[in-house]
């Protein structure tokens, strides 16, 4: 069997999630990911440092990306690479906010059912 589907599939949810975040869509955002779905930054432990960079559930990514977007009206992700297998996608992108300096990013999202159950944020 195979595997060209599913990772075509993941790629489209990558690039889905990428388009989300551009339009600072947080609907469109969470409806990406599973209801327990777990994710993990480093900016998350800076500013949340309870979290130790994790949370989970989607009321949790919802009110942690709606201040991002709210802090950051000017956030945009440059899609630089997007590998995929049958479980995940690596992303590799440029984060870009107005007045600061662009970061490179990498961030996996693991997959199953066609929902997000995991993401977790490497800033380079």
């Amino acid at each position: 069997m195979s595997l060209q589907p599913i990772i075509i599939t993941h790629k489209h949810i990558a690039l889905k999630w990428f388009e989300a975040f551009n339009e600072h869509n947080l609907e469109k955002l969470v409806s990406l990911y599973d209801d327990n779905a777990q994710h993990y930054s480093p900016k998350l432990k800076i500013r949340l440092p309870e979290t130790k960079g994790w949370i989970k559930g989607k009321e949790a990514l919802r009110e942690w990306w709606s201040d991002a977007f709210d802090r950051l009206p000017t956030l945009r992700y440059e899609v630089i690479k997007l590998t995929a297998d049958e479980d995940r996608v690596f992303m590799e992108y440029i984060r870009h906010v107005a007045g600061e300096e662009d970061i490179s990013v990498a961030e996996v999202l693991q997959i199953e059912n066609g929902a997000i159950v995991s993401s977790r944020v490497y800033h380079g």
